[in-house]
């Protein structure tokens, strides 16, 4: 439309120039951007006309009349022809034009780009929606339970990836359900501890939530039905009940303000869940064998037993404020926040002694290797990391809850070197 009144203002220009001589100064009106312009008969200068002979005006502007269509019209310019006066030197005329189509482009944003940053945007909220760590800890956890099936190089076949894959996806799902309906139903808890969340910043509403979840809740279920390992749906729909029962506002559920009962929902998920039903999945269904338990799978599901509750003690240390708000009596709030502090990272510690007592047991050299050294160095780490913690930030505790959580990952790496 821009193009099209400066064409309409440009034969205007012409059909006033017929029946006039070369010199005299026809007036035209039209409405310039901004003030950047003004309105007046541009062909006055000192006294005389600068319009001397065709086109000339157009020099001025250091516009070839060969481009005009290209360099002015092709353009989005918010101006008329008319009303363009030459204000000073040839440089300054040309600065006027260049300046005058950067702020077309600038105000003009194209649609692509909007979409991109809505995209963006939604994306890094769902990002947050879904709880990375937890995501990241699903992922390892499924992975590395399945390798303990491999007995040999051969068992490592497209087959293997195909069964991995068909734990894995819905396994996700179920973590984005789990973790997304805890945030529906914890966004006036989250308000106050947690709100960089979508839900609790206003980013998701309510029903932006409860679609998600829907949606990942039918997905991972509909999976494992069409998959039609016995395993793996019932280690679906034992998460699915429990994920249900720890954060559901119901008489009989909303077990998270039970502190015993919410360590259960996460210890038998992450411990028992994970471990038995995704190794039985991969052992049973994938590879067809008989049921055998592994000296490897006994040691990660005794393991991720003290593991387990140490995230489940250790998750309530950061909300103690929120928490005592909303009735939520987690040991943390009982206790204090220092005694679950240091309980946690002693049964930590305790873990890793026994681990490595029991790498050390190890009949192969390169798994004894591993397990010793390996849990020597996180073992370390947790000492080293607790011990110079300052527990009356929040903003620490939150990190080093992090830390917890890398940890968690660090072990589901060593798990498959025990032999």
């Amino acid at each position: 439309m821009e193009a099209l009144g400066a064409a309409t203002s440009f034969c205007c220009m012409k059909s006033q120039f017929s029946g006039r001589k070369w010199g005299e100064a026809p007036c035209f009106t039209s409405q310039p951007l901004a003030g950047r312009v003004r309105t007046s008969s541009f062909y006055q200068r000192k006294g005389g006309p600068i319009l001397t002979k065709p086109f000339a005006f157009w020099r001025a502007f250091g516009i070839n009349k060969h481009k005009i269509d290209k360099r002015l019209f092709g353009q989005r310019v918010q101006w008329h022809i008319g009303c363009a006066r030459r204000v000073g030197p040839l440089s300054q005329s040309k600065a006027l034009i260049k300046a005058i189509k950067e702020e077309a482009s600038l105000n003009s944003t194209p649609a692509k780009t909007q979409v991109q940053d809505t995209l963006v945007a939604w994306g890094s909220a769902f990002y947050r929606f879904s709880r990375p760590h937890t995501i990241i800890g699903t992922a390892i956890g499924v992975i590395s339970v399945s390798l303990l099936a491999i007995q040999s190089p051969s068992d490592i076949s497209s087959n293997f990836l195909i069964g991995l894959l068909q734990a894995l996806i819905p396994a996700l799902f179920m973590n984005v359900y789990i973790v997304g309906l805890n945030q529906i139903y914890d966004i006036d808890i989250d308000k106050v501890t947690k709100p960089y969340l979508p839900l609790a910043s206003g980013e998701y509403s309510i029903v932006t939530g409860v679609v998600i979840v829907a949606f990942c809740a039918v997905m991972s279920l509909g999976i494992g039905a069409l998959v039609n390992s016995a395993p793996l749906l019932w280690a679906l729909t034992v998460s699915f009940a429990l994920g249900t029962a720890y954060s559901v506002k119901h008489p009989v559920l909303r077990w998270k303000r039970s502190a015993v009962a919410a360590a259960s929902c996460i210890l038998c998920v992450r411990a028992v869940v994970v471990q038995l039903a995704f190794y039985l999945h991969m052992q049973v269904f994938v590879l067809k064998r008989k049921v055998f338990m592994t000296k490897s799978l006994l040691f990660a599901t005794g393991f991720m037993c003290f593991f387990s509750v140490v995230i489940a003690l250790f998750k309530d240390i950061p909300d103690v404020e929120g928490d005592k708000i909303y009735g939520i009596y987690s040991f943390a709030v009982r206790l204090g926040q220092r005694r679950v502090f240091w309980l946690c990272i002693w049964m930590l510690l305790s873990a890793y002694a026994a681990a490595i007592l029991i790498g050390a047991t190890s009949p192969v050299l390169w798994s004894k290797v591993a397990m010793v050294a390996g849990h020597a160095i996180l073992a370390t780490f947790l000492w080293s990391g607790a011990h110079n913690l300052d527990l009356s930030s929040k903003s620490a505790i939150s990190a080093f809850y992090m830390f917890i959580w890398k940890l968690f990952y660090a072990e589901y790496l060593l798990i498959p070197f025990m032999r």
